[in-house]
């Protein structure tokens, strides 16, 4: 059995605690007792950048903006598909995981906070969604386990009629609404379709050739 050592931990707006963990070279960040992030397995958190940026790979200046820092994961991938010209913008609630991806998890995804194409932005994804209007070119989304089974009960405003009309009005014509979720939800594409979106669901497995274990991306493509 793995004997995890506690490298962290900070308090979420909900109460519960969010904690960081280190056994060996893997780590863990696990909310109220629920793993959230596995530094072993991130191959569907580089899918969202790949399948997401698809459009704002061929643009000249691409604005992004990732929901959920996690452990760098995605922003790495999605700093390699773009062009020197883009501009990623990273909404992460909890302060003390920007300061985890400066610290101790900085190397897993070879920093990608230090690129100059990053900006950081501490607060609700939600709420800088909503302050925006034809901003990005994509949307990249994965701040809990998903509109089938959320971590952060709040989050439900993200995957609702009016959190989609949101993100709709913060996408620039052509733009990209990309969500990780755990699992499938067989009503989520209908959503996406009702407000607007050309819509899609895509499996990737976990780990690839081994298990059917598989995580969804949502894709809604406007225009």
């Amino acid at each position: 059995m793995k004997r995890w050592e506690l490298l962290d931990q900070a308090v979420m707006p909900d109460g519960r605690p969010l904690v960081l963990s280190q056994s060996g070279a893997e780590f863990l960040i696990r909310a109220g007792g629920q793993n959230l992030m596995e530094s072993v397995r991130h191959g569907t958190e580089e899918a969202l950048a790949r399948l997401g940026c698809e459009r704002a790979r061929k643009l000249r200046a691409p604005v992004v903006l990732i929901g959920g820092l996690g452990m760098g994961y995605t922003l790495r991938a999605t700093l390699d598909i773009l062009p020197p010209s883009a501009t990623v913008v990273v909404s992460e609630l909890m302060p003390a995981v920007v300061t985890w991806n400066r610290g101790p998890l900085a190397d897993l995804a070879g920093r990608p906070t230090e690129d100059p194409r990053v900006q950081i932005v501490v607060g609700d994804v939600q709420a800088h969604i909503a302050r925006s209007a034809a901003a990005f070119d994509t949307l990249l989304l994965d701040v809990d386990n998903g509109p089938g089974a959320m971590a952060r009960d709040p989050n439900v405003g993200l995957y609702g009629p009016r959190g989609l009309a949101s993100a709709k009005r913060a996408l620039k014509q052509g733009g990209t609404y990309a969500l990780w979720s755990a699992g499938p939800d067989k009503f989520f594409v209908d959503r996406l379709h009702a407000a607007g979106f050309t819509a899609a669901a895509h499996d990737v497995q976990v780990t690839p050739g081994r298990g059917k274990r598989a995580h969804t991306i949502f894709i809604g493509q406007l225009g």
